[in-house]
């Protein structure tokens, strides 16, 4: 398998959440080429568990869809954040819970020919709720919604579940949760 060298990269444009760059690249056999893509400082996403065994999930409007979606709380991490402490953080913005316990269960690119993401999962137990969600800069409006595992898996066969970092998050943790539901009798 051929690598590429990278022989420069700029940022073309840049925001407080991403940025866009360009990279100049030579194969190994001398083709000259450009490469496009996003650079983040990545991702944090829980499933939280309430004590009776439901999923805390939002769902919230999503503009290039242009319609709601219904997902585990996420977001990116910010500047000088730990992908914990960003978890910790939207947890609370998006639901109002606050959790006693989080366990690391993985972590993916969502779109390696695109992005730069690195995206981490986490379990979140032992929920206390201690306010309503905040809503973010962008307005965003956001509904909190519970539902056992097995109405989620129904949710998901439904196409009432589209965000694919949901679907993955869930893919990895899946048999975690349900192994902690089983043994703690949720």
């Amino acid at each position: 398998m051929s690598r590429l060298k990278t022989l420069s990269s700029e940022i073309i444009d840049k925001n407080p959440f991403n940025e866009y760059k360009k990279d100049k690249f030579e194969t190994e056999k001398g083709k000259k080429g450009e490469y496009y893509y996003i650079e983040t400082n990545g991702a944090s996403l829980v499933i939280p568990i309430t004590d009776d065994g439901r999923l805390v999930l939002v769902s919230q409007y999503r503009y290039l869809k242009d319609k709601l979606s219904i997902e585990f709380p996420c977001g990116g991490i910010a500047d000088k954040e730990t992908p914990t402490e960003a978890v910790k953080r939207e947890l609370m913005e998006e639901t109002g819970y606050q959790a006693k316990e989080f366990i690391k269960v993985g972590n993916f690119e969502s779109s390696n020919g695109l992005l730069k993401d690195d995206f981490h999962i986490y379990i979140g137990m032992e929920l206390e709720k201690v306010s309503e969600p905040v809503l973010e800069i962008n307005g965003e409006e956001l509904e909190v919604i519970l539902r056992r595992p097995d109405e989620f898996e129904e949710m998901i066969r439904r196409g009432d579940i589209w965000d694919g970092q949901t679907l993955a998050s869930w893919t990895l943790a899946r048999e975690h949760i349900l192994k902690i539901i089983n043994e703690y009798g949720l």
